[in-house]
């Protein structure tokens, strides 16, 4: 069937020709509207339920509110797994949904549940649904400054002239402000004032609302005029507030609000603060990118929105960039795309060093932009963008993609030197048919063998799918360019004079230094096979040797400094943290700049207690760096430097964090999960587990979370006196819940903007535990009762967050390992654990994080390469039709790993993901190098065993030395091509170059042992094979 395809193909050369014109300039077309990143989209499918219900505490949100949406939502179809978040006043409830669910799919789902779970939760729980963006949605971050202005002022600027500005770009899913003070109108009661003028709380608190509100009567006609009538009453200022009418008080006299409270202008509870450069607080932004948006364009729509927004900011004010994502994009790019310049430029060079035909090298090369055209053509209609992952498909296919136009332009070459009084087109068929569908094969091979990336799955799966589609389509278009496009050219170009082979010095010299060797090797044959196993079984003493780690590091230019601090940390307290360390970090050189927050921002994907500080490290390129320094070195300085009493340093990077946070639930590299029904007990684990690994190898830095570390004032009723009294519990808590919590009882309106208005007592009235024991209850009857007579009063521990994991409540080990490998780590800790940190019963630890998803990949991989392997031998079986061909061929596999592992050693690579996908990579281009030996051995034994004749021995060692040295420059052009390509991969620097240095290792190593073996041991086999079928001499 090849055959035919090539003849077909040559039949109509002028076709071919311009379709293949065609493709080039369509292809260009199309990319060029392509999105860009700098990683695939590594995030789960996740759809938030954020839920207010203010003054809550913890527990009471926990029970009333988080675990019956959690319950609820497990019932979703297509959930991999549901995490809640009980905090003071919110809930967080994460639905994860298994891979290539639809996000609008999922929402609606989700917001069906809710619909139905809505009656159980309390009365004063608001629910919504977060944004419609993915984990990593967080591209661009900024900070309002403006010198003169207050953090209040800077907030409203944000708020209302900023905020809702950028929001209605396109791709924008949300703009959530952070840090600085949100205005609210504050009504602080006086309760011996509001007894003195008989009025209660309730009073002034419906007083307050009914008067903020503005309303129209229709019109009235005046002179011929019509006039709308309007009813004015939205507040204005603090005297609109304090000039409230309540009502008749005792003895008749009116009462305002202003009479029995102080009406104010004060901060609304604060949930985050920012810091920027170490200068002070600060008030910024963040912009949420939508699903499917392309990040380039989203945040230069942001900037010049921005830049269109500055002339109408007040005098003074104005935006500047603390994270933007495009960079990272940027650097990655122009990584990939120096690589893929080089790798393509060492190729063109080993045709021409090979070949001395500068027309036959230019058909080989010709057929690279259309391969990589037509693979990032297929990407972009599959809506994949255009990243380090999709662009490094490519530049690990390089080299292979033009190996079946070396061999095929290599055996036209043969049939000029060996025919020149042949038709020319008769050639070119003759020469392409010969070798044409085994190469087809080998191509699909190589194709196939990538087979076990598309199976990963979550993280993993998402980042290498890319990679493996643009290979495969690659290699695939490579594959169909060599049996239509390669040979139409191969016609119009290598003709006219073709210099000998043996005219090449480059080819004289390497047949001169391998035909002593095969002969020695064909004389010496059981030796031969006892050195390669050999070296097959000294290899095992380096992999032992290897580590484990779930992924290489992907420098992304910025640094995430996370310390955990106590859950009881004042916000004051924190403030003072965050400058100190960001003033710290910004002394380092090699520092941009610095944006640090404490608390979250105010957006349902940002679930961040005070005590969590996310500080994002810019730094300057590289080359501005002090001379030795890596990112390592500077990390275990500002490490050292950063040794602050009460906080735990962990590190990471921006993208990974919010990934590691959605996928695995926990920040840093690793950590412990710990199951159980009670957060004490679960606490005394975490410390247990601390305690125990805080002196193992590799711990940089661990914290356990403090599940019951918060500090509660509880006051709890006492029935008996509520009796006495007359009094109901319902009662006493309505009257805590407003004199100590405060309602929200309405918002102003002043223009565009919006601020709330809270109703509570005075702060002298409630700042202590005794003044809030002499708050006076009302009883029936008017009887005012001071509160410590009905309830007890007293500090207590309790939980500062509650988590929850499919309705199971848990809790966090943070680990941070450096200088280790991470499956290593966790199998002495594993030990270390089970020895000496007790485990009731009824409670369970999990592994989790980078370990995790090791460990998914380890499973899913022992099932789908053997499964591979399988289906690449049938492959082989219809190539050749022989079991044995087969199984000699097959045997380079093994003997490319040996390099490939020698090469993990020698660069102290851990085994990962990146090295599974390189060795994956190798088993196809093994595959190919052995196709190529077999094909000409074959047609060397076919020159000498014609129908009925039967060749002797020394015949048998002459058609093995012509089809292996006679041969020996196709073959040393596939290698050369695709070893050489992959050397600017593998020493590559730049963004991403961690990555595709842990893919191309393997390749590059593996093709040096498996082409030197095959070169010695496959001529071995064939020989050991063909002789039965040959005379004794």
């Amino acid at each position: 069937m090849i055959a035919k395809i090539i003849a077909w193909s040559l039949s109509r050369r002028g076709l071919i020709a311009i379709g293949a014109l065609g493709l080039l300039l369509a292809g260009a077309l199309y990319v060029r509207s392509m999105p860009v990143d700098a990683i695939p989209d590594l995030s789960d499918v996740q759809v938030i339920v954020y839920t207010e219900y203010p003054g809550q505490a913890p527990q009471v949100v926990e029970n009333q509110v988080t675990y019956p949406l959690v319950t609820a939502l497990l019932g979703v179809p297509r959930v991999k797994v549901v995490r809640g978040q009980s905090m003071f006043s919110t809930a967080f409830v994460y639905v994860i949904f298994q891979e290539g669910t639809d996000l609008y799919w999922a929402r609606s789902r989700v917001l069906e549940r809710l619909n139905a779970v809505q009656s159980r939760l309390p009365a004063g729980a608001r629910t919504e649904l977060g944004p419609d963006a993915t984990g990593v949605g967080w591209v661009y971050q900024y900070a309002v400054e403006g010198a003169g202005y207050s953090p209040a002022q800077l907030r409203s600027i944000q708020d209302f002239q900023l905020r809702y500005a950028l929001q209605g770009l396109p791709g924008v899913a949300e703009v959530a402000s952070v840090g600085g003070f949100v205005r609210q109108y504050q009504v602080l009661l006086d309760p011996t004032r509001l007894q003195s003028y008989g009025v209660t709380a309730q009073e002034i608190t419906d007083a307050v609302r009914n008067a903020n509100q503005d309303v129209g009567a229709r019109t009235l006609e005046v002179a011929g005029s019509d006039y709308a009538i309007r009813g004015l009453g939205y507040f204005r200022g603090v005297e609109d507030i304090a000039n409230v009418a309540v009502g008749v008080g005792t003895e008749g006299r009116p009462v305002r609000v202003g009479d029995v409270a102080d009406v104010t202008l004060g901060s609304d509870l604060r949930v985050g603060i920012a810091e920027r450069n170490g200068q002070g607080e600060a008030v910024g932004g963040v912009v949420v990118m939508r699903i499917g948006a392309n990040a380039l364009d989203v945040v230069s729509r942001v900037k010049a929105k921005v830049a269109e927004l500055a002339p109408s900011l007040p005098p003074g004010v104005h935006v500047v960039t603390t994270y933007d994502r495009t960079d990272l994009i940027h650097r990655s790019i122009a990584t990939l795309l120096r690589t893929l310049l080089e790798e393509s430029l060492i190729v063109a060079l080993v045709c021409a060093a090979f070949l001395l035909h500068a027309r036959s090298a230019l058909v080989a090369i010709v057929t690279l932009p259309l391969g990589i055209l037509a693979a990032l053509a297929l990407i972009r209609w599959m809506g994949i963008n255009a990243n380090i992952m999709s662009l490094g498909g490519i530049a690990i296919a390089i080299g292979a993609m033009i190996d079946a136009a070396i061999v095929m332009i290599e055996n036209l070459h043969k049939h000029i030197e060996h025919e020149p009084d042949r038709p020319h087109w008769e050639r070119v068929l003759a020469a392409s048919r010969e070798v044409g569908p085994a190469l087809f094969m080998s191509l699909l091979i190589i194709t196939l063998s990538f087979l076990p990336v598309f199976t990963l799955e979550d993280q993993e799966g998402r980042l290498f799918r890319p990679l493996a589609l643009t290979k495969t389509f690659a290699m695939a278009a490579a594959a169909l360019l060599s049996v239509t496009v390669v040979p139409v050219l191969m016609g119009y170009f290598v003709q006219g004079r073709i210099r000998p082979e043996n005219a090449n010095p480059l080819n004289r010299w390497a047949a001169a230094l391998y035909r002593p060797i095969l002969r020695w090797a064909l004389r010496w044959r059981l030796l031969v096979l006892g050195l390669a196993a050999a070296l097959l079984v000294i290899t095992l003493l380096p992999l032992r040797q290897l580590g484990s780690e779930f992924m290489p590091p992907l420098r992304e230019g910025s640094l995430m400094y996370m310390p955990n601090t106590l859950p009881s940390v004042s916000l004051t307290q924190q403030r003072r943290l965050l400058q100190v360390e960001d003033s710290i970090l910004m002394s380092f050189p090699e520092v941009e700049s610095v944006w640090g927050k404490a608390g979250r921002a105010n957006t349902a994907t940002d679930w961040a207690p005070i005590s969590m500080v996310e500080t994002t490290v810019n730094l300057k390129p590289q080359d501005q760096w002090r001379a030795g320094m890596t990112q390592d070195r500077l990390i275990v300085e500002m490490d050292r430097r950063l040794r602050i009493t009460g906080a735990v340093n962990s590190w990471t990077m921006p993208i990974k964090n919010r990934t590691d946070m959605l996928s695995t639930g926990i920040r840093t590299a690793l950590g412990v999960k710990i199951f159980g029904p009670d957060l004490e007990v679960i606490q005394r684990i975490g410390h247990e587990i601390e305690a125990t690994l805080s002196s193992l190898r590799g711990t940089s830095s661990i914290y356990a979370e403090r599940s019951f570390g918060g500090r509660y004032l509880d006051i709890r009723p006492k029935a008996e006196a509520l009796a006495r009294y007359g009094l109901t519990t319902a009662e006493v808590q309505e009257e805590l819940g407003m004199a100590l919590g405060g309602d929200l009882v309405t918002t102003t309106v002043q223009g565009r903007e919006r601020y709330p208005v809270q109703v509570r007592y005075a702060r002298d009235f409630r700042d202590t535990p005794e003044a809030i024991g002499r708050l006076l209850i009302s009883g029936k009857e008017g009887i005012q009762v001071p509160l410590a007579q009905v309830a007890q009063i007293g500090f207590a521990p309790g939980a500062p967050m509650i988590r929850s994991e499919n309705g199971e409540l848990n809790d966090l080990v943070s680990i941070d390992v450096r200088g280790r490998d991470v499956g290593g780590y966790v199998a002495e800790a594993k030990r270390l654990v089970a020895r000496h940190v007790r485990m009731p019963p009824g409670y369970r630890l999990e592994w989790s994080g980078q370990y995790e998803a090791l460990e998914r990949v380890k499973a899913r991989l022992q099932v789908v390469v053997p499964l591979t392997v399988a289906v690449i031998m049938l492959l082989l079986y219809l190539t050749f039709g022989s079991i044995v061909e087969t199984a000699i061929v097959m045997l380079s596999l093994p003997f490319a790993l040996i390099g490939g592992v020698w090469t993990m050693w020698l660069f102290n690579f851990n085994l990962s993901v990146a090295v599974a996908v390189g060795f994956i990579a190798l088993a196809g281009v093994a595959a190919e190098t052995g196709v190529v030996m077999v094909l000409y051995l074959d047609h060397a034994w076919e020159a000498i065993a014609g129908p009925g004749r039967t060749p002797g021995l020394g015949e048998l060692m002459q058609a093995i030395e012509a089809g292996a040295v006679n041969r020996l420059r196709p073959k040393l052009m596939t290698v050369a091509a695709i070893m050489l390509g992959l050397l600017p991969a593998l020493w590559s620097h730049g963004t991403g170059a961690e990555v595709m240095q842990r893919i191309a290792a393997p390749m590059v190593g593996g093709m040096v042992t498996s082409t030197v073996l095959t070169l010695m041991v496959i001529p071995v086999l064939y020989f050991m094979w063909r002789r039965r079928a040959v005379i004794d001499e």
